[in-house]
């Protein structure tokens, strides 16, 4: 719309205002969406974005760069300038450009660290004997056999444990695609939750959590704890979502399909499970030996093709 013969403008601050207030009502965490405007805000705050270049962008990226800052996070951050402006675009029909497009920086492949099941087992036990942390054990059990990740265990409600079925059932709101997902349990990770039933019926009948204190609040914070049994079990650079990546692991490297992987996860895209593709190279060799049965059949219906005629 134009105003007395003029394209109306509008600042960064009128953008990311209009926007923040227009989707972070439907954003599990709306906090990030803030954060990542108050790194932008130094470098683009009065700038005019009808008026904003890629040069612009450009001097951004090179900012944070010389700021320490990594290339998966400037994209992160770019990303909540890009989806501002292309929702003013298309939501209110505003005639900007979007510079951001296709000036993504290059980013390294994912984190991937998992261990054995023998490293496994002593981190097990070497949570069990953290004194401040008595639901560790359970924790850690619970992550590496339904691959759940840390706030989905954590943030877990008992009317969401189906012992019955033999599933965990997770609602859009709490899981980070924001897709509904059912995860199978094994008999270890229900033995886990039976356990888990038996303190709570003990200590705290009416707590609604699958983790919860003796007085029925849910468990929150336990990286220090974690961090400690990982020292005493001589695992280093070890994350709480790494229990996630060794699941993950542990699957691909008995043959389970990518896809089923990729469903017990709850990845959007194959191509976020692909990581773990390497960890069953015997996939690939099973895949092209079917060529070879193919070679052998076609060379005996051959052979038998020339007795025919002769």
């Amino acid at each position: 719309m134009k105003h007395w013969g003029r394209k109306p403008t509008h600042t960064f601050e009128q953008l990311m205002l209009a926007h923040y207030n227009a989707v972070a009502g439907d954003l599990r965490s709306p906090e990030r969406l803030l954060a990542a405007i108050q790194r932008l805000k130094p470098v683009f705050e009065g700038k005019v974005v009808e008026e904003l270049r890629r040069s612009d962008i450009a001097f951004y990226i090179e900012k944070r760069k010389a700021d320490g800052i990594s290339n998966a996070t400037i994209n992160r951050e770019l990303d909540v300038l890009s989806a501002a402006i292309n929702y003013a675009r298309y939501k209110w029909e505003w005639e900007i450009t979007n510079p951001v497009e296709r000036m993504s920086l290059k980013e390294p492949e994912g984190r991937l660290r998992w261990i054995n099941r023998a490293e496994a087992d002593i981190l097990i036990r070497e949570a069990e004997q953290e004194p401040k942390s008595p639901h560790l054990g359970d924790f850690i059990r619970l992550a590496l056999n339904t691959g759940c990740r840390k706030n989905e265990l954590l943030k877990l409600e008992w009317d969401r444990v189906d012992l019955r079925e033999n599933r965990l059932h997770l609602e859009g709101q709490h899981t980070k695609s924001g897709k509904r997902r059912f995860i199978p349990l094994n008999a270890e990770a229900r033995q886990e939750l039976l356990g888990r039933a038996n303190f709570r019926a003990r200590f705290c009948p009416a707590s609604p959590w699958v983790f919860a204190h003796k007085r029925g609040e849910r468990v929150k914070y336990m990286q220090n704890g974690y961090q400690a049994a990982c020292e005493r079990a001589g695992i280093k650079d070890f994350r709480v979502h790494d229990l996630r990546h060794t699941f993950a692991s542990w699957l691909i490297s008995e043959g389970v399909p990518l896809a089923e992987v990729r469903d017990l996860l709850g990845h959007s895209t194959i191509e976020m499970t692909e990581r773990y593709a390497h960890l069953a190279p015997d996939n690939h060799v099973r895949a092209v030996s079917v060529l070879d049965r193919l070679s052998r059949s076609s060379h005996a219906d051959g052979a038998r093709a020339v007795q025919q005629v002769s």
